[in-house]
């Protein structure tokens, strides 16, 4: 079943309205959707390398254009979108002590979650909510996002065949360690943040 996901993925990924179901993942993730869009980033470079600039580029836009939308929910809708958001992810209680300490380090905070698997939607929320200045959070969201998918997909373009190779033949290993890579994530906006 995970080899028949991986080529429907594959397959998708060479098609060409791809990029736009990329720019939608990478906007919508930065603001409300679980799943980061590297599943999808990965298999289209990988499935067309020549690209690899331009869906590196596509995603960073999409991904800070969502974060300013999660950032205006955090800002104009914390209450009524805001709220239930941070609630998904157990970060209401602590949230007051969070803020006071989020200016002062904001900047670093923003470009923490933009390139790691800490999920970048509760900090686009956050920062609205917080009031970080819009400049500081976008600057640091176009270089924290820009560095991990220009990275990424940088790192797949050089040694793209090998690493698909190592994906196709390690498959359930590959996907295991994503999901552990996203549930830790979770787990870290939980219990640590």
């Amino acid at each position: 079943m995970l080899k028949k996901l991986y080529d429907w993925t594959m397959a998708q990924a060479a098609r060409p309205n791809a990029i736009w179901v990329l720019a939608a993942i990478s906007f919508i993730e930065s603001s409300v959707f679980p799943i980061p869009p590297d599943v999808l980033l990965i298999p289209m470079v990988l499935a067309a390398r020549e690209k690899a600039w331009r869906i590196a580029l596509v995603c960073t836009v999409a991904s800070v254009l969502g974060g300013l939308a999660g950032y205006a929910i955090g800002a104009l809708l914390y209450e009524s979108v805001g709220r239930p958001v941070l609630e998904l992810y157990g970060q209401t209680g602590r949230f007051d002590e969070f803020r006071e300490a989020y200016n002062a380090w904001g900047a670093w905070i923003v470009a923490g979650a933009g390139v790691t698997p800490f999920p970048y939607k509760v900090i686009t929320i956050a920062s609205g909510v917080t009031g970080l200045d819009m400049v500081t959070f976008t600057i640091a969201s176009v270089l924290s996002r820009g560095l991990r998918f220009f990275v990424e997909a940088g790192l797949l373009w050089y040694i793209g065949p090998p690493v698909r190779g190592f994906v196709e033949k390690n498959l359930t290993l590959v996907a295991t360690v994503f999901f552990i890579a996203l549930f830790g994530g979770f787990v870290l906006v939980r219990y640590l943040f």
